[in-house]
């Protein structure tokens, strides 16, 4: 059936490769068989990682029945690979397909050895299950778990430590799209550099989660990848779901802050300083934060200095935060720019360029009263700022068209609850004239109605 239905797919696609380039036909096709792997025909098998939906039956080699997910009713999920369950499982589930049932026979070494598992499993029990295979899904590594990153491990990785952010790392990456490669290469980078290499910032994501050694498949949501801009350079097309194939060849690790000593945080925040600058001067804003926030966190809680370090420490950070606070603003994230202004501000409370730029995240946020307090503040403090000045006077426009704005909008509201009291009374008088027309009476001790 599975022949049939794909023969009939490659003539159809045939009859329209006359008008469509070869390559564009064979990518098409590729992407179709995935589809049918997907759904459980062909003979892709679960990987290290992947998290498996099976039925099982557990029986004794008399055939006593000590355990049935069907009789519960609800599937068995576990992480296949990952020591979750007996080690017969882990070895014998990996080589099954989606709908397919078999039989594990488990030798006491491969299930719950001399201990058993009391009351129902005895000491050096041989077990035999039943497992049906339903479905297998990969390992979802984004921190929100949203399905933006899916991981599947073809080869694992030797160890237990991972890149940290600032580790350099070496690659060899295959990025495709429907099936067709776009990127193909062998690379050397910084975590946090990923940019400068035309890579999306899932594939850092993606490498951070990663083993030396370990080779794995990722699906990269368009959030994660190239987002709806697409890559017109890579020819990927906007909103497009990447898969990267990504061997992890070597990496070494970025000091962290507590192995560093006052001296190393110092000469590095001095360094990592001055290649930000560089970024922000090339436009890469992104790359640029990276490294102005290494510069937070080696020196924000480092306390016991002697003067002298106090003070190059308080310089460096005042400049990392009012530089993150621009890189922020040019990402338009202006709560992350408040944020650091804010933090600039309590090193330095009349900073001209921590209240100024503050100002200009509140006035992206539309909060033009507080922009106006925080501009005109700097016109106080500093009143050869011209832009400054330039700014209330804006400020104070967007406020007056705001209130001009409400006054129509609540005269508009009043204008609805007066036509909405006139008719509420007009029905009540409606309806006490037509109360008004009928007259009860009693007569005779009887109760009688005259029509008026």
């Amino acid at each position: 059936m599975l022949y049939i239905l794909l023969w009939n797919i490659i003539i159809r696609l045939s009859s329209q490769s006359v008008l469509i380039p070869l390559n564009n036909f064979l990518c098409r096709l590729n992407e179709l068989l995935k589809h049918f792997e997907m759904y459980g025909f062909g003979t892709e098998l679960p990987m290290t990682g992947d998290k498996v939906f099976v039925h099982y039956v557990g029986t004794l080699l008399d055939g006593t029945k000590f355990d049935s997910s069907r009789d519960r009713g609800e599937k068995f999920s576990f992480d296949l690979g990952k020591g979750q369950v007996i080690k017969a499982w882990d070895l014998g589930v990996a080589t099954m397909k989606v709908g397919e049932v078999c039989h594990l026979i488990c030798k006491p070494e491969y299930a719950y050895g001399s201990a058993g598992s009391p009351p129902k499993i005895p000491p050096h029990a041989i077990l035999v299950f039943e497992v049906e295979l339903f479905e297998f899904r990969g390992e979802d590594i984004t921190e929100d778990e949203d399905g933006g990153i899916i991981r599947r491990i073809i080869t694992k990785g030797e160890g237990y430590t991972k890149p940290n952010e600032g580790a350099t790392v070496e690659v060899t990456l295959e990025g495709t799209f429907e099936g067709c490669v776009f990127d193909q290469k062998d690379v050397k980078f910084e975590i946090g550099d990923c940019e400068s290499f035309n890579l999306p910032v899932g594939v850092e994501k993606a490498i951070m989660a990663m083993e030396q050694g370990e080779e794995s498949l990722f699906t990269i949501a368009p959030k994660y990848g190239y987002g709806s801009a697409g890559n017109a350079k890579l020819s990927v097309p906007p909103s497009a779901t990447l898969q990267y194939k990504i061997k992890l060849t070597a990496f070494e690790k970025a000091k962290e802050s507590w192995e560093m000593n006052t001296d190393e945080k110092l000469e590095q925040s001095s360094i990592v300083k001055e290649k930000g600058t560089q970024y922000f001067k090339e436009g890469k804003f992104k790359q640029a934060s990276v490294q102005y926030k290494k510069i937070v966190s080696w020196l924000e809680h480092e306390s016991g200095l002697q003067e002298e370090d106090e003070k190059r420490a308080r310089v460096l950070r005042l400049a990392a935060h009012l530089n993150l606070a621009m890189c922020y603003l040019k990402l338009q994230e202006q709560n992350q720019a408040l944020e650091n202004c804010n933090k600039a501000l309590e090193l330095d409370a009349n900073n001209e360029k921590a209240v100024f730029r503050r100002a200009e995240a509140l006035f992206a946020m539309k909060e033009f009263e507080r922009a106006r307090d925080d501009f005109q503040k700097v016109t106080q403090l500093y009143p050869n700022n011209k832009a400054a000045r330039a700014q209330v006077a804006v400020c104070q426009r967007h406020i007056k068209e705001q209130h001009e704005k409400d006054k129509r909008l609540y005269a508009n509201m009043f204008q609805k609850f007066v036509e909405r009291d006139a008719k509420k009374e007009a029905e009540k008088g409606k309806e006490e004239e037509k109360g008004s027309s009928k007259m009860d009476i009693e007569e005779d001790g009887a109760e009688v109605q005259i029509e008026a």
